[in-house]
């Protein structure tokens, strides 16, 4: 791998969400992932069309925000910060991620699914804060915000002041659908228009916004070698640019565990988690000299 990218001029790396595993974020199709516990991830028409689905969305994201925003890089996101930092043969990175480790690490990746970071009105376009949207959301909900406080500190649980939530042992918080039925939780509306707001990620069933896709697209096409890591690139958005690569000849190197989308065209496949530092680390180091 190191022989064979040392004669690139121009790398892209391309990464997943086996790169934010080692932060505490699970991924989706890892032995752990979040579709080996059953999740289900909401789709793009399921939160336009149903008022329920918006706020048991947004419910669980005020739980999971809290904890959510304040992960830290791993060390593989700095060994990347450190490539795109101090290799001039990188010409970037793309990440289907959306926490922004990449960023708290240096790095300036296309967020090819966009971010958790910010909310986007559905109506006007205008983005906000999430951390902004957080607090308006506590505000809204003063009820619901203490009991996540209780159930987060172990305290009793119940209906009266719980709303039928429960602690779950992997950390997750159980919600009782009935809770949703009702239209006494509220969602903060756009502050410009009044419209509805969505975080500003590519749900399932949406497209990847055409600027943004043209941007990942010249960037692959500018480089002569592509690096994957901690992605099976099982979504089309992704392997669309891992695609264009092999077609102009450009070896592409894959450091991931389990089956990946890319692994009959791959130049090379490197059976690691990306959270296996030493060696991740001591082959971007290689990459360097």
């Amino acid at each position: 791998l190191v022989r064979s990218f040392k004669s690139s001029k121009k790398l892209t790396v391309i990464t997943g969400a086996g790169v934010s595993t080692e932060s505490g974020i699970p991924d989706y199709r890892g032995p752990q992932g979040a579709y080996s516990t059953g999740f289900k991830p909401i789709t793009h028409q399921e939160f336009l069309k149903s008022a329920y689905s918006r706020r048991r969305y947004w419910a669980r994201s005020y739980i999971g925000w809290r904890r959510f925003s304040q992960t830290q890089p791993g060390p593989s996101h700095i060994a990347l910060a450190k490539l795109e930092g101090d290799d001039a043969r990188t010409t970037g990175m793309i990440t289907q991620n959306v926490d922004r480790l990449h960023h708290k690490a240096g790095s300036n990746p296309i967020e090819l699914h966009g971010t958790t970071h910010q909310v986007v009105c559905l109506s006007c376009g205008d983005l906000s804060p999430r951390q902004t949207f957080q607090d308006r959301l506590k505000l809204l909900n003063l009820e619901w915000a203490a009991a996540v406080e209780i159930v987060e500190s172990g305290g009793v649980v119940g209906s009266d002041v719980s709303f039928g939530m429960q602690q779950r042992p992997d950390g997750d918080i159980e919600i009782d659908d009935s809770v949703f039925s009702r239209d006494d939780f509220q969602i903060p509306a756009c502050q410009a228009c009044g419209g509805n707001l969505k975080p500003h990620v590519v749900f399932f069933g949406d497209n990847v916004p055409l600027d943004r896709a043209r941007a990942a697209a010249s960037m692959v096409q500018e480089s002569d070698a592509l690096l994957i890591v901690g992605s099976s690139v099982m979504v089309l958005s992704a392997f669309r640019l891992v695609s264009a690569a092999h077609k102009q000849g450009s070896p592409i190197a894959v450091i991931n565990v389990g089956k990946t989308r890319a692994d009959e065209i791959a130049s090379f496949k490197i059976e690691s988690c990306a959270g296996e530092v030493s060696f991740v680390d001591q082959t971007l180091q290689s990459l360097m000299m």
